[in-house]
């Protein structure tokens, strides 16, 4: 076991403790970045001018207007900006652009006493534009040959010799829907300069670093004239990973411009209609299976909607194409992968950063062939299960894979499948027009971010005089409770009480360089740093211990507050006292840690190598009923057991397993945007901009039952306390709420029916999906029964599925 993921006996992490600002946040007391407006004088607001057009270049843009209304302080236009006009890390976002690229684009900012004020000086000025030519579906992309970034291609195997040699070949065409982060707070930041030109921007952002450097080059000054903190988040999901840094260096730009402080909050329509979203993507593929139902080969092309710029779609991309097997041991596979570039927000990181979309392919193709080879969607995805001698497609040992079983037998047993299953087929047969179904998928997540770089944390602790304990890092809050487990990695490393242990914001003058909370990284990355510094510390300070105890230094033994030896027969002194006395013999009581994940390699280009520290696994059951008349339904029951190793903070865990798993299941089932694709007036426009429109899980979405159990005995050998990742994986055990709703429809036709389902599967769409199954066993035209089952074909031919 290493020293990393070795776990004291009398620890404080594995402790199920509330969230650490849980009582701020259900009281209101908790303050986010809008919060502190009233506590800053002088403030300006800001309001954007935006563009009623998908695409259109802009002819010309005055201002004057806006100076009429009163309050109106200052427009700021591309001219205003003394360093570069560019918002995004790729260099293809325009902070003022002269091209308005969608519905929605910022084109300047006024700057007014009120946030009214501004909002009337927005309506004044006066912009002329030229309609351009636009595009705005993925399909009219791809037919248009238009794409952005780096395309990808992973192969291995030899998936021709597959297809040709498989008994069962089958072809489809997919396309999904992306999601809208819909957080509770929208995008905010607030910005001041001292006297000395200090540039300090508070700032609801996953990525402080990233922020700080992208005001410091539109500004024009160095990194170190700026800093940014970040309080907390009211939520983030990667929307708030890349989108944030133009709202913040508007914010900057604002206030070295007028010498006042000035506030950007966007309203809940402004935040849809301007920042970006779960990208959307359309797949293609082949596929071809023994006639033991094994998957031997996979033919794919997935092509990403990234939106009018590139923002992060080539790692999202490049992490879909890695998880399209989703869990499935697949010998012969082959991915292309590219990215849209279409008049739409430029869309950007969502939990799972295209691990959903990607397995969503694989998940789709499984549930579709299911019942064409004469397969239990259930059996057909167990037996394809990884087993722990194989590797990925793009050549990663597949670690622990025997732990996929073990969730898939947990969750059989403990959640009585088998019994329900038969008890579903006795509603169904008694019910016609209403019908029953469960299904299970698995999940394997890679945990890492596709980046190597990016693997690397820092953090600082201080221990002060008295004995208190103050940790900084550079993991940002968004209500997931990474502060909550970093301060019981404190406090279990040093062996003081919780009580003792205090967290500062996030800060870039305090922890310099850091990463993005992100990837589901920022307990394995910032607890591992927080453990080196606090070991650091402590190492210290048992040199004084043994001194003042009369034994050796690796002797002493740090617990609950008290500092004794290892045979806790002799003396002993509290935790206080040893700080006092180590000040006095004058030992540094502050450190810097600092942690770089190892043992990762991987070549982009090539897509091949171990781009991940280890793989988190979890399995989930969902029940369903569905309607027949309307397509509408009930998620009666879901059971669920996840891997999150050897759990940090247990309640956490399970508060981000249950979170995650609704989020996935508004995905799938729920949340439609939807924008105009006509050639009227409002064309590119986003028509769901708002909770009246964008429907949203709810309480009345939740399952009946919902049981989440953690696997026992998964202790990850190399992570911290041997705990594992959990922010994003359980997002995607949410397909079985969606197969589940397919089989329900299948359900409404004869045996063997395959039925296409939409994502999002909204009602409507299982209405069109369980009409298709019915109409599937009305007789054709020659008289017989049209069956799906006629659809499995000889190895010579391809079928739509």
């Amino acid at each position: 076991m290493s020293s990393l993921s070795q776990r004291p006996e009398q620890a404080i992490v594995g402790l199920p403790l509330p969230h650490e600002s849980a009582a701020l946040h259900v009281t209101g007391e908790a303050l986010y970045t809008d919060d502190l407006v009233v506590r800053t004088r002088d403030v300006l607001h800001a309001w954007p001018v935006q563009s009623p057009h998908a695409h259109a270049r802009i002819v010309d843009l005055r201002v004057k207007p806006a100076y009429d209304v009163p309050g109106v302080v200052r427009v700021l236009t591309a001219d205003d900006v003394p360093g570069v006009n560019d918002a995004g890390v790729k260099h293809d976002e325009p902070l003022f652009p002269s091209e308005a690229m969608f519905h929605g684009h910022a084109i300047c900012w006024v700057l007014g006493e009120t946030l009214e004020a501004a909002r009337l000086g927005g309506a004044a000025v006066e912009v002329e534009y030229e309609e351009l030519p636009s595009l705005v579906t993925v399909r009219e992309a791809i037919a248009a040959g238009n794409f952005q970034g780096t395309g990808r291609h992973l192969e291995s195997g030899d998936v021709e010799a597959a297809l040709a040699a498989a008994p069962h070949v089958f072809e489809g065409e997919f396309e999904f829907a992306g999601q809208e982060h819909f957080y509770l707070e929208t995008h905010a930041s607030l910005a001041l300069v001292d006297e000395a030109g200090q540039i300090f921007v508070q700032s609801s952002t996953q990525h402080p670093s990233e922020t700080q450097e992208i005001v410091a080059h539109v500004l024009g000054v160095a990194s170190h004239a700026v800093t940014v903190q970040c309080l907390r988040m009211g939520g983030a999901f990667g929307g708030k990973e890349m989108q944030p840094h133009g709202f913040a260096a508007i914010a900057a730009l604002g206030a070295t411009l007028t010498g006042r402080p000035v506030r950007l909050r966007l309203n809940r329509t402004q935040d849809i209609t301007m920042s970006g979203k779960r990208h959307g993507f359309h797949s293609e593929w082949r596929a071809g299976f023994d006639d033991e139902g094994h998957l031997v080969a996979l033919d794919a092309t997935l092509t990403a909607d990234g939106g009018w710029s590139l923002d992060l779609s080539e790692p999202v991309l490049a992490r879909a194409m890695c998880h399209i097997e989703n869990s499935y041991w697949i010998p012969n596979v082959r991915v292309d992968g590219r990215i849209a570039k279409t008049n739409k927000t430029s869309q950007t990181a969502f939990r799972g950063f295209g691990g959903p979309q990607g397995m969503l392919v694989v998940e789709d193709l499984l549930g579709r062939c299911a019942p064409l080879l004469g397969y239990d969607a259930m059996e057909l995805r167990r037996r394809n299960l990884y087993q722990s001698q194989h590797s990925t497609p793009y050549g990663m040992p597949v670690r622990h894979a025997e732990r996929l079983e073990a969730c898939w037998s947990e969750v059989l047993s403990a959640g009585d499948v088998e019994r329900r299953k038969v008890e579903i087929e006795r509603f169904n047969a008694a019910h016609p027009f209403t019908k029953r179904a469960l299904a299970m998928t698995p999940v394997k997540f890679g945990i890492s971010f596709n980046l190597t770089a990016f693997n690397q944390a820092g953090a600082l602790v201080h221990v002060y005089k008295d004995g208190s304990v103050l940790i900084n890092h550079g993991g940002t809050e968004m209500g997931q409770g990474l502060h909550t487990k970093m301060l019981q990695v404190a406090a279990t490393t040093l062996g003081v009480p919780l009580a003792r242990v205090r967290l500062a914001p996030t800060r870039t003058d305090k922890v310099p360089n850091t990463s993005a909370t992100a990837a589901s990284s920022g307990a394995d990355l910032n607890g591992a740093a927080i453990k080196n510094a606090c070991e650091q510390i402590r190492e210290r300070l048992e040199q004084v211990a043994g001194g003042k105890l009369g034994i050796s230094p690796r002797d002493v033994r740090f617990v609950g507050g008290v500092v004794q030896g290892l045979t806790f027969g002799g003396g002993k002194m509290y935790w206080e006292e040893l700080v006092s006395a180590a000040y006095m013999q004058r030992v540094q009581l502050w450190a810097a840690g600092f942690y770089r994940t190892e043992g990762l390699h991987w070549d982009a280009n090539a897509m091949r190598g171990e781009p991940f520290k280890y793989f988190a696994y979890g399995v989930a059951a969902a029940e369903v009923e569905v309607d027949g008349f309307t397509g509408a339904y009930t998620l009666r029951r879901v059971d669920i057991v996840h891997d999150v190793g050897d759990s940090l903070s247990p309640l956490i865990d399970i508060g981000q397993i249950e979170g995650g798993f609704v989020q996935g299941a508004g995905w799938l089932t729920l949340e439609d945007l939807r924008w105009d694709e006509s050639d009227g007036p409002h064309r590119g426009r986003l028509a769901t901009q708002a909770a009246s429109t964008y429907k949203l899980p709810s309480f009345s979405e939740m399952p009946e039952v919902f049981n989440v159990h953690l696997l026992e005995k998964a202790h990850e050998d190399g992570a911290v306390y041997g705990s594992k990742a959990v922010g994003e994986p359980p997002l995607m055990l949410a397909f079985s709420v969606r197969e589940a709703l397919r089989q329900a429809a299948a359900a409404f036709g004869p045996p063997g029916t395959s039925v296409d389902l939409a994502s999002p599967a909204t009602p409507e769409a299982v209405y069109w999906a369980l009409d298709s199954a019915r109409k599937s066993g009305q007789p054709d035209h020659d008289g017989e029964n049209a069956s799906a089952a006629d659809s499995v074909v000889s190895p010579a031919e391809l079928t739509g599925v």
